[in-house]
């Protein structure tokens, strides 16, 4: 009956254990801004740019899942068109310089994609 200064104690800690996080960033300052990327040489990507930049990563997996574990070649993006469903062929048609474009966005996000294990680029490492 005569813990209250035990309660607000451990109240305090674990207020101060939950917020970390928000004081944390407020303490590093604001985040960067998204790097530059070097303009794409294709004229239409598969989906519209915002599309894109949010769920890239996610068509990549559904791709490989359909085409490894379903056989299915071929995208229909939501404007109708149809392309085939290969990081080397389709992606890098476009985007062929993995430095200029998709390793600045991944860099800045802190995300290590596996891609590379599996798909060579005679641009990688240049």
């Amino acid at each position: 009956m005569y813990d209250g200064g035990k309660i607000i104690l451990g109240l305090a800690v674990f207020v101060g254990v939950v917020t970390t996080p928000v004081w944390y960033s407020l303490a590093l300052g604001k985040a960067g801004d998204m790097p530059a990327l070097d303009k794409p040489s294709g004229e239409k990507c598969v989906e519209s740019r915002e599309h894109m930049r949010a769920w890239h990563m996610d068509m990549l997996n559904q791709w490989r899942d359909a085409v490894v574990r379903g056989n299915e070649r071929v995208y229909v993006s939501t404007d109708g068109s149809k392309h085939s469903m290969s990081l080397t062929s389709t992606c890098l048609k476009c985007h062929a310089d993995p430095a200029g474009f998709c390793d600045r966005c991944h860099e800045y996000s802190g995300v290590k994609p596996f891609c590379w294990d599996c798909h060579l680029n005679k641009l990688v490492g240049k």
